[in-house]
């Protein structure tokens, strides 16, 4: 039996209210700068392959075609680009995504996206438009922008694009980060990177002004281009506000013989570890052979943001219905 406010919203009516204002804000601010709102499939047949980052599968039967899994979309970028490869312009849009097993204060597995992409911008361009964004809906004033090495400098004292696993082990050590040993012999440089970023970084980053980190290490490149300078830099970026991950940005990546590379590894990588096996998406390569224009990319989270604005503690403030109550 349901319990019996279960048929409730978990956002209040006002924040509701607030939330459809929001979005109005949010259209305005792209229609004024020209940029087109579009609508791309939320299921698709092929899904990002981000080794840690798994979609949701869902079963279709096609009436004039073989059944077929197809995959509640983690982000609506493949299908964006296809659109850009077509001569679309400057695109924005406001979706749904979906992300298996994310659930906590900052996490619903059915959340709410706003990507975008503007060709001729690079990384740090389209940090210039995100910033006037942030002034635009958040009231905040200039971003404070730091390389992701000095970050690392700043904050632990390492070089990323240095550091050994041991090293790394020593740092998360003296900051009391306890693994299992068996964990800890299994992690990788980006592993141990990622664990002291999230336990001893992010809750620092953005209290008095937006922080933006851009200029990654090349390991953690994903759909970014890499800059061959010494070190090699991945071109994407990574908003915080109030210690919150809001935004991750990319100079996109438009060879597609380097992105089938990194696919393939993606999947290898997904293989070995036992993670869900997801299928290349062929028609993403096929786009961007047909010539996918130099272009930056930001994905950025909806009620994380709106979380912000109205100064809520969790996601089930700002929506209408969490997981829980779908």
């Amino acid at each position: 039996m349901q319990k019996s406010k279960d048929w409730q919203p978990t956002g209040s009516l006002k924040n509701l209210q607030f939330r459809a204002q929001f979005l109005s804000d949010i259209r305005d601010f792209f229609y004024k700068r020209g940029v087109l709102e579009v609508e791309t499939p939320l299921m698709c047949n092929a899904a990002a392959t981000d080794p840690y980052i798994n979609p949701i599968p869902v079963f279709y039967s096609h009436p004039t075609s073989e059944n077929q899994n197809y995959y509640l979309q983690t982000s609506p970028e493949f299908a964006m680009k296809r659109l850009l490869a077509a001569g679309s312009g400057p695109i924005y849009q406001i979706c749904k995504a979906f992300r298996c097993d994310e659930i906590g204060r900052l996490h619903n597995p059915e959340f709410s996206m706003l990507e975008w992409y503007r060709p001729g911008f690079d990384h740090h361009a389209l940090m210039d438009e995100v910033e006037a964004l942030l002034c635009r809906i958040l009231g905040t004033s200039k971003a404070e922008r730091l390389s992701y090495q000095a970050i690392y400098q700043k904050f632990v004292g390492l070089d990323p694009h240095t550091v050994s696993v041991e090293q790394l082990k020593q740092c998360a050590s003296s900051k009391g980060i306890i693994l299992s040993a068996s964990a800890m012999n299994m992690l990788t440089v980006d592993d141990w990177l990622d664990i002291l970023m999230t336990h001893c970084i992010e809750p620092h980053l953005g209290f008095e002004n937006p922080v933006m980190i851009y200029d990654f290490p090349a390991s953690k490149a994903a759909l970014a281009k890499v800059r061959v300078v010494d070190p090699a830099v991945a071109e994407r970026f990574e908003v915080y506000v109030r210690g919150i991950e809001l935004a991750n940005g990319y100079h996109e990546l438009t060879d597609p013989d380097i992105q089938c590379e990194r696919i393939q590894a993606d999947c290898e990588y997904r293989k070995t570890n036992g993670s869900m096996e997801i299928p290349m998406d062929f028609r993403l390569i096929a786009a961007l052979k047909a010539g996918l224009p130099d272009s930056a990319g930001v994905a950025l989270g909806l009620d994380r943001l709106l979380m912000l604005k109205l100064g809520s503690h969790e996601i089930q403030e700002v929506v209408s219905f969490t997981t829980d109550r779908a």
